[in-house]
């Protein structure tokens, strides 16, 4: 297979990523790019605060199809579906054909994960996890609308700013007793839930069962007995890493398509990266991871080895776009005991996490707290 391409499937933040970064060391090599979209490619980051932006669909797109194939001397395949892999006959078996290739990445990303609830107006519960989907949700907002979200995670409380922001009225709900349940400690949760409180209402504690039609809206009842009116609902519960094609191709997957340090799968040809990866069991759905793991493989794909001692996966700080109360966070590393100080500071919340030998292991900042990123990013030990 020398004389095949290097294939890339999904064109999304991972998928562009890695082929640009390739091509900073390599520009000859023949890259086919695969993707089920047109072809363009957007600023995901960007939908969940686009309104206040005052962007339209159309302003999220970075580079046209014909754009990206000039930039990066790219064959795309715009929609096209990849079905299944040959790995024996490097082989990539798509909905227009099959495509021989001498390496195979896989930036399928995630699909939103669907809660199993009752009631006739389930199915017309909206998610946002691409640029079609901000379109058909786009479509049905209107002015000073009640909307309901179901997830007080980083997409929901960024989704919720968004819209009280362009004077819709939001309630968001979630099962947690706090939202960023998984990012942020008790106290500075409590911090960022009262100033975003001033234009959103939070349902916490509770777990939404049924969603019925009614009239132009929808009656939402949760699990203690309540109903709640709105005109729309999107949900915001979380990905689920898309693993399907490789799991069928018989490459190893648990919670996402398993990789090692190098992001490469169980077959030594085909290499993962972004919301599908699991590397040393970790599923990181975040900017910073993708864009080290797209420079681990591009220099793999060229044949440069790796620097002795240099991790993959250095300190990633996640931020948080609510401009209502900033956030910013650097977990500590998965599995890593200890615990956090939380201190008030004159405008938000500074925690940090001290691992049980005492050392600062991750930290969490809110309000003006978050000027301090910089100054504690340096002490944080690298993930991987």
């Amino acid at each position: 297979m020398e004389n095949a391409p290097i294939v890339v499937v999904g064109s999304g933040m991972a998928g562009i990523t890695v082929i640009r970064e390739f091509r900073k060391l390599d520009q000859n090599t023949p890259v086919v790019l695969i993707t089920e979209d047109d072809g363009c490619h957007y600023s995901k980051p960007m939908i969940s605060n686009a309104l206040m932006a005052g962007k339209r669909p159309g302003d999220l797109v970075l580079s046209t199809k014909e754009a990206l194939v000039d930039q990066m001397h790219v064959v795309i395949h715009a929609n096209t579906r990849a079905e299944h892999i040959m790995p024996d006959a490097h082989l990539l078996g798509t909905s227009k054909g099959y495509m021989p290739y001498r390496k195979l990445i896989l930036a399928l990303g995630a699909t939103p994960l669907r809660l199993p609830l009752q009631g006739e107006g389930v199915h017309n519960v909206l998610s946002v996890n691409n640029l079609i989907d901000y379109v058909r949700w786009t479509g049905k907002l209107t002015p000073g609308q009640d909307i309901a979200i179901i997830g007080a995670g980083l997409v929901g409380c960024e989704f919720a700013c968004d819209l009280a922001a362009t004077g819709h009225h939001v309630r968001v709900f979630d099962i947690a007793p706090q939202p960023l349940y998984h990012l942020l400690p008790p106290q500075a949760a409590d911090f960022f839930r009262k100033k975003l409180a001033a234009g959103i209402s939070f349902s916490l504690g509770c777990r939404i069962i049924r969603i019925d039609q009614d009239g132009d809206a929808y009656t939402l009842v949760d699990d203690i007995g309540s109903t709640h009116r709105a005109h729309l609902v999107l949900s915001a519960v979380g990905l689920v890493p898309s693993t399907g094609l490789a799991r069928d191709a018989g490459l190893a997957t648990r919670c996402g398509i398993i990789a090692d340090r190098t992001l490469r799968t169980s077959d030594p040809d085909i290499f993962t990266l972004g919301d599908c990866a699991e590397v040393e069991g970790m599923v990181l759905p975040y900017v910073m991871p993708i864009m080290q793991a797209a420079r681990s493989i591009a220099a793999s794909l060229a044949s440069i080895p790796p620097v002795p001692g240099a991790p993959l996966y250095p300190a990633m700080p996640i931020v948080v776009k609510t401009p209502a109360c900033p956030a910013v966070v650097c977990l500590p590393p998965l599995g890593k005991g200890g615990d956090w100080h939380e201190t008030a500071t004159p405008e938000g919340f500074r925690a940090i996490f001290e691992d049980d030998s005492g050392r600062m292991s991750g930290f969490a900042l809110v309000g003006d707290a978050v000027q301090e990123k910089q100054e504690l990013l340096p002490k944080i030990p690298a993930w991987l």
